[in-house]
């Protein structure tokens, strides 16, 4: 049984930031950042909702960020923050579904890793050779595992599409030392993950980071981690060379939408039933799988 559809909130707190999924209030010092059950994809937010989805994002999330919290600095300060005595009046529009954290300057980057060539970098290797200015060998078949991954970073948009830059263009966009600091964070990340999820019978094909500064000049990991929203993940049993294995992620209802009418600049469609309660079960399937908990 699912919990109840929340597609905005509304709580008595100073509104940060409104997201395409999360809505941010700033407490004092800190956010809380509560994820919400809405649903975007090229850059849209959908009309329909998927139950469940913002528990399942914040509790993977909040899972990765403790795993990997000993290696990698993150902007956590409470993944249970329903429990503070502040926020006990709207318990139940954020239980589950928010983290506390600190209130950091952010990089305006997206840090992209990927494993595999596929969606947009497999049509951009298809008409240049390349993905982000980092040049790849000929002959690469859809689906491919790279020898090693890449990093292929985009700027952060508020509004409309990201862009894929090179790192070149990063470091004139943030500097050298930072740059270098992020790509090298990111891939560390990215295969730490993936050794740990392969155990669980999971391949990370790709992921996205964001990343902030702290205090202390420290790069500090935020915003989410290896979500079905900020990742490909498929079954290692599903995975061949050539072709697309089925996805526990938003590729599923993004695939949807390809093979829909709709243009991707008007309006977007209501999703039908099947495809929002598939999309739940999807997620959930790939939070139990990876944290060995029942969601």
């Amino acid at each position: 049984m699912s919990s109840p559809l929340i597609g905005s909130t509304d709580l008595p707190l100073e509104i940060f930031k409104r997201g395409k999924v999360r809505d941010v209030y700033k407490v004092e010092d800190k956010l809380l950042i509560v994820s919400t059950d809405r649903v975007s994809a090229f850059d849209f937010v959908l009309p329909s909702l998927i139950p469940d989805k913002g528990k399942v994002l914040n509790q993977l999330s909040a899972f990765w960020f403790d795993h990997t919290k000993k290696l990698f600095n993150n902007h956590i300060i409470d993944s249970q923050p329903e429990n503070i005595e502040a926020f006990k009046s709207f318990k139940d529009k954020i239980e589950g579904r928010s983290i506390l954290t600190k209130k950091l300057d952010t990089f305006p980057i997206e840090a992209i890793v990927r494993g595999y060539i596929v969606g947009s970098g497999w049509k951009t290797y298809q008409a240049s050779g390349e993905i982000c200015g980092v040049k790849l060998e000929k002959g690469l078949s859809f689906a491919d595992k790279f020898n090693e991954p890449i990093f292929t970073p985009t700027t952060k948009e508020d509004e409309g599409h990201d862009e894929n830059i090179t790192f070149a263009e990063m470091i004139n966009t943030i500097g050298k030392e930072d740059a270098e600091k992020i790509k090298e964070l990111s891939i560390n990340l990215f295969k730490t993950a993936g050794k740990f999820a392969t155990e669980k019978g999971v391949i990370i094909a790709d992921t996205k980071f964001e990343f902030g500064r702290d205090e202390n000049g420290e790069i500090v990991l935020i915003d989410e981690i290896f979500t079905p929203d900020s990742s490909r993940f498929w079954k290692i049993d599903d995975y061949k060379p050539g072709v697309e294995p089925p996805s526990y992620d938003k590729q599923f209802v993004r695939n949807f939408l390809l093979n829909s009418s709709w243009d991707k600049k008007s309006n977007p469609p209501v999703l039908p039933i099947d495809i929002v309660n598939k999309t739940r079960e999807k997620y959930i399937e790939i939070f139990e799988v990876l944290t060995g908990k029942k969601f």
